[in-house]
């Protein structure tokens, strides 16, 4: 009867994912909060409206990226969550693996900051190659998280086609951000957008929600 007992909560105390998810998700939360902070109000003396308008209108960079990162951030997380939907045990890599991708997250505000600053000015080339550059790494650090998952939790590679199907998907923005990264400093506009249409795609192909099964399911 104890045995029957520990088994039926094993789904519950086994995995211990409660604690590491709620981290994960404080820190998409913070990270897309933060990248609100380089909006600032125009600092201007009795000025008009056309004179407020325009100053508000110069900050036009500063929309676009924090547009561009917030949409990514959040495709980020909504992937992120459906991929942890299937995992059931924190192995020590795992929780590793997991957090390197949250620093890189947590960074992400700074290139962001980056073009928005200096988009309309000589060096747009450069900081928007950093800005794809920085997505390189984002993306290596959530294959490296999509494969210690597949490694680790049998649970995920029981998936099958949906599993391939979220390689594929994830293996798309490594060579799409590296040609941003060259394309930059031909057009460094052309890079934003190849960052808007990498985002939509996902939204497009976002996985769809998944339901942890228990050890006995597993094994039918």
């Amino acid at each position: 009867m104890e045995k029957e007992l520990s088994q039926e909560q094993a789904p519950e105390n086994e995995s211990g994912t409660g604690r590491l998810e709620a981290f994960s998700d404080g820190v998409f939360a913070i990270a897309i909060t933060l990248l609100v902070l380089d909006l600032k109000v125009p600092d201007l003396n009795g000025a008009s409206p056309a004179a407020l308008g325009a100053a508000l209108l110069k900050q036009w960079p500063n929309y676009l990226t924090l547009f561009i990162s917030f949409a990514t951030i959040l495709i980020m997380w909504v992937y992120h969550h459906r991929l942890f939907q299937t995992v059931r045990r924190t192995e020590t890599l795992l929780l590793f693996s997991n957090g390197f991708l949250l620093l890189l997250v947590t960074v992400v505000p700074f290139p962001t900051a980056l073009v928005g600053a200096y988009l309309r000015t000589p060096a747009a080339s450069l900081v928007c190659a950093v800005y794809s550059g920085f997505f390189v790494f984002i993306n290596l650090s959530y294959n490296l998280l999509l494969w210690v998952v597949s490694r680790q939790q049998p649970e995920y590679r029981s998936l099958g086609s949906s599993l391939s199907k979220s390689w594929i998907i994830s293996l798309l923005g490594l060579p799409c951000y590296a040609i941003g990264v060259v394309v930059a400093f031909w057009n460094p506009y052309v890079t934003l957008g190849i960052c808007c249409v990498l985002w939509i795609a996902w939204a497009v192909t976002a996985p769809q929600q998944r339901v942890r099964q228990r050890p006995a399911e597993l094994n039918e």
